[in-house]
């Protein structure tokens, strides 16, 4: 699948790291380097524009080694950018550690997946049908 995107950063274009990656790397697009303290969010410009065809999303989140060694993630993990948004990819990054941490220019700092999806239709009902698990919530199926 071909997607069309504008490039405003002075990076390459996202790609696939390895012929099994699903994601690509998101890298920060900045004229300085931004200071994230314990607990703060900010929104990171990528300077990457692009137009999905209608059915298709691409799924912004974390990467798994920035969030297991300095703790910093998406926050709203996966964000999701619509078939027809035209503005900047942005990444909202929380720093969930005790320490502070530098956001430098040209850093990866998330990961952007492709997906189709469905569209769905509501059938109300009056009720739904019945299974083995039944209204069971969360934690209802075990630990093991």
């Amino acid at each position: 699948m071909q997607i069309k995107i504008i490039n405003k950063s002075r990076h390459d274009l996202p790609h696939y790291e390895t012929a099994a990656s699903a994601g690509m790397d998101l890298r920060a697009s900045l004229t300085e380097s931004r200071m994230l303290k314990p607990l703060e969010r900010t929104v990171v410009g990528t300077g990457l524009f692009i137009e999905l065809p209608v059915g298709i999303e691409a799924q912004v989140r974390p990467r798994s080694g920035l969030a297991a060694k300095k703790g910093i993630t998406v926050l709203n993990a996966p964000g999701t950018i619509d078939a027809d948004y035209r503005g900047e990819i942005g990444v909202i990054l929380v720093n969930l550690s005790n320490e502070e941490f530098t956001i430098n220019n040209g850093e990866r700092i998330a990961q952007l997946v492709i997906a189709k999806h469905e569209r769905a239709e509501w059938a109300q009902v009056e009720e739904l049908s019945e299974t083995d698990r039944g209204e069971g919530g969360f934690g209802s199926t075990g630990t093991k």
